[in-house]
């Protein structure tokens, strides 16, 4: 028999707090380690590696855990920690108060659900970053199945989720093909052995800071803020339009033509290629290859690389939010091949491109799967 709860019922909001300047983890997770719609954590912050976490960073969490980040919850940050560290304040470090009652395997699942996301976003305070408060997620209300129908269905559900990850185990192949591809035909950028030409930044690409306040105009357009862009692949997920976001301050145009690179926090590596028109958060920079000596592909790759980030870091001086600016942007130096060959790499990562596809295809498929048992269990989720 189904009984209706809480979340705050059955779910613990774990406070433990720590000093972050002297604590026994070795690491910490920002809401950018977390991936929208990622149950793992793919990466993290070391403290023996700058940047050094900001003064937020004091809650710490344990293996088995779920975090979950408050704010912008649409972006659906839920995921499970497979090791012990701390986390900011604005993430929630959440367990099951009995897992006889309610199972911490379904946890996660019951928080990607529309329904659970829906009310995140209704309940959430403020427009330009808006958060929820745990009090807040705690009257949440969902069905409870019986203990045999949870397992069942976390059962399937982690199936289903391992059947997606296989198909991201194909895609991250066919990334590490494009890389070898480039240092095949370019070397190392680093240390440029075929001896390219080096070039400043103003020669083969500019910042293209056009910003806008027109927001009537821009309504229905994707709005592009940093936490929309995935770390190192560049991949853009969990947007919405420049309304739903309730834009108020001035954000940069882009089009198909830009490459939109984050100057927050440039150790996180977000380099995108939108294909389509939009607004972008201030705290990224449009940036324009030169048509004349510069492909749009080669470029975007080069910002992702470790020659990039070797000479970015450094500058980005400030502790707690980490930063660039346009000039010290501008101050970059490349080798930059003939235009024909970095065209020929750019065809190179189409036809990558197009492997990746069915691969995605593939995931989504079993994305669908996934979906349709969190359907034939609507009651739950």
């Amino acid at each position: 028999m189904m009984s209706k709860v809480c979340f705050g019922e059955v779910i613990r909001d774990v406070k433990i707090k720590v000093d972050r300047t002297n604590n026994p983890y070795d690491y910490y997770v920002a809401g950018d380690h977390m991936d929208t719609e990622e149950l793992r954590i793919l990466r993290c912050g070391i403290f023996s590696e700058p940047p050094e976490p900001g003064p937020a960073f004091i809650r710490v969490f344990k293996k088995g855990q779920i975090l979950y980040g408050s704010r912008r919850t649409y972006l659906k940050k839920v995921a499970v920690a497979d090791f012990d560290g701390i986390t900011a304040n604005t993430t929630f470090v959440l367990e099951t108060k009995d897992n006889h009652v309610f199972l911490q395997d379904l946890l996660p699942f019951l928080m990607y659900s529309e329904s659970f996301t829906k009310f995140s976003i209704n309940n959430s305070k403020g427009s330009t970053n808006p958060y929820i408060l745990f009090s807040d997620l705690a009257k949440y209300e969902f069905e409870l199945p019986p203990l045999s129908e949870q397992r069942k269905l976390a059962d399937l559900l982690w199936a289903a989720n391992s059947a997606r990850e296989s198909y991201k185990k194909v895609i991250f192949a066919t990334d590490e093909l494009v890389k070898s591809r480039f240092v095949e035909m370019f070397g190392d950028p680093v240390t440029n052995p075929m001896g390219w030409d080096v070039k400043p930044f103003p020669e083969f690409a500019s910042i293209d800071a056009t910003m806008t306040t027109d927001y009537e105009k821009y309504a229905d357009f994707p709005h592009i803020g940093i936490d929309s862009i995935e770390s190192e692949t560049g991949t853009l997920r969990g947007y919405r339009t420049v309304k739903q976001d309730g834009v108020k301050s001035g954000k940069y145009i882009f089009t198909p033509d830009h490459i939109i690179y984050s100057k927050i926090r440039p150790n996180l590596n977000k380099v995108a290629m939108p294909t389509f028109e939009g607004l972008c958060s201030a705290d990224a920079y449009p940036v324009r290859n030169n048509a004349n000596n510069c492909n749009k592909v080669y470029l975007a790759y080069i910002l992702r690389s470790s020659l990039f980030m070797r000479y970015i870091l450094p500058l980005s001086n400030r502790t707690n939010m980490p930063k660039v600016n346009r000039d010290q942007i501008g101050g970059f130096v490349m080798p930059l091949p003939p235009l024909p060959l970095q065209n020929e790499f750019a065809d190179f990562v189409r036809q990558a491109d197009k492997s990746k596809f069915i691969a995605l295809k593939q995931k989504g498929l079993a994305s669908l799967l996934y979906n349709m048992i969190k359907g034939g269990y609507s009651y739950v989720l």
